[in-house]
């Protein structure tokens, strides 16, 4: 009986991964070797302008080796970024331009160090792994396709790539199989080699522990400061929202409450009049200090979750706009509120200027990280500093030490992408 397709299917499908990792470390290693080359030639240049440098002739030429070597490192970060997660290059610039900086450069600065030892690393070990790499499948072929050509070369000529000759059907049978072997040995070894070869690039190119760590607090000072200036805006507005709103129909209340005490004693028939419009400005107010409540934290995030309160908000937009969520498991209030005041102002800017006929929200959660998109299929041109509320967004999303993100090209359409630390 032959066996079903569902028996077969994890088999070519494991077979189709391993073939796909060959191929795919096989260009890795390819790429790996051209810039293990132009290391080496870099390294060998490098080294003739040091030792030329103690008899004085080379320092004229230390600047421009110090930019070639930029210049091959960087090439290296361009194709360690194409294969995982990017390796940026350093902020300074290019390279120096003058004696005097590139030996500051090279005694005192951090990634010029670094990239000196990657450059050592990669001329040796990247050579070494790329030329390995690129040579097993040339082996694998070349042997595993011996049998069908070796009669065509003569006794002396004829044999093995490993060196043992060949003289009858027999010895090429066996070449044949050691082609086989020649490829177990790619398939199993040639991921190994590719992430081998890419580890010294990814250890040493990358920045420095200190300038992350650096920039890392220069950011959360900046995020820091902004969420203290977001709260005191808000605080602020809070304020401005009682006095001139609120309170002021509160006053009236009482005003229109003393009226009609005394014309209840004066003019008891304009005591009605007095106590309705008393109990109008009362509503008014409780109006007043529930929206204020809204913009504070909406109650509907309590009672309907984050995902009933993006629903509200979608049914309230005046285009059709759509909400997917996915699980997004327990969220701290504060996340919750970002994510919604952040698809409020989006939706609210779709309603007031994108000319849309569809929105839609996303929202989704992938381990510690929330992520919210919002898209329209309007005109676009959505920028921050055109008033739309996209800057005070951007502040909200960074005091939480998210990211924010607009793409709005003329024309549309527009995309609002916000990712939240969720940890719980």
């Amino acid at each position: 009986m032959p066996p079903k397709d569902s028996d077969t299917r994890p088999f070519r499908e494991l077979a189709a991964t391993g073939f796909n990792n060959v191929f795919l470390s096989l260009e890795r290693l390819s790429g790996g070797l051209v810039t293990a080359l132009m290391a080496l030639f870099a390294l060998g240049s490098l080294t003739a302008v040091l030792l030329a440098c103690l008899l004085g002739v080379g320092l004229l030429l230390l600047p421009a080796a110090l930019r070639m070597l930029r210049a091959v490192a960087d090439r290296e970060r361009h194709r360690l970024s194409r294969w995982g997660p990017p390796v940026p290059p350093p902020t300074a610039a290019s390279g120096p331009d003058t004696v005097t900086g590139a030996l500051t450069a090279l005694v005192g600065d951090a990634h010029v160090r670094r990239d000196l030892a990657w450059l050592a690393c990669h001329a040796t070990l990247g050579l070494g792994t790329g030329l390995l790499g690129v040579l097993l499948p040339v082996l694998a072929v070349r042997d595993g396709t011996f049998p069908l050509w070796w009669w065509l070369l003569s006794p002396d000529t004829a044999g093995a790539s490993i060196g043992f000759p060949v003289h009858d059907w027999y010895a090429a049978l066996a070449v044949g199989l050691s082609g086989v072997a020649w490829g177990a040995i790619m398939f199993g070894l040639e991921p190994a080699l590719a992430r081998l070869q890419s580890w010294p690039g990814r250890r040493l190119l990358g920045p420095h522990s200190r300038t992350v760590l650096n920039e890392r607090i220069t950011e959360l000072t900046v995020t820091r400061a902004a969420a203290l200036q977001s709260h005191t805006r808000e605080l602020r507005r809070i304020e401005r929202a009682l006095h001139d709103g609120a309170q002021s129909r509160l006053v009236s209340v009482i005003i229109q409450l003393g009226s009609a005490r005394r014309a209840l004693k004066t003019r008891p028939d304009r005591a009605e009049d007095a106590l309705e419009r008393a109990q109008t400005a009362a509503e008014d107010a409780l109006s007043e200090l529930r929206g204020l409540v809204r913009g504070i934290l909406p109650p509907v995030l309590e009672t309907h979750g984050l995902e009933g309160a993006l629903g509200a908000l979608a049914a309230g937009c005046s285009v059709p706009c759509t909400v997917e969520a996915g699980d997004l498991g327990p969220l701290a209030s504060s996340t919750g509120a970002t994510a919604y005041f952040t698809v409020a102002e989006a939706v609210t800017n779709v309603t007031r200027h994108s000319g849309a006929g569809h929105a839609g929200i996303r929202i989704d959660r992938e381990g510690d990280t929330l992520y919210v998109h919002i898209h329209d299929d309007g005109r676009g041109g959505a920028a921050e500093h055109a008033g739309t509320g996209l800057s005070g967004i951007r502040r909200r999303v960074e005091a939480h030490d998210g990211v924010f993100t607009v793409h709005s090209p003329e024309g549309g359409p527009t995309d609002v992408r916000v990712e939240l630390p969720c940890a719980s």
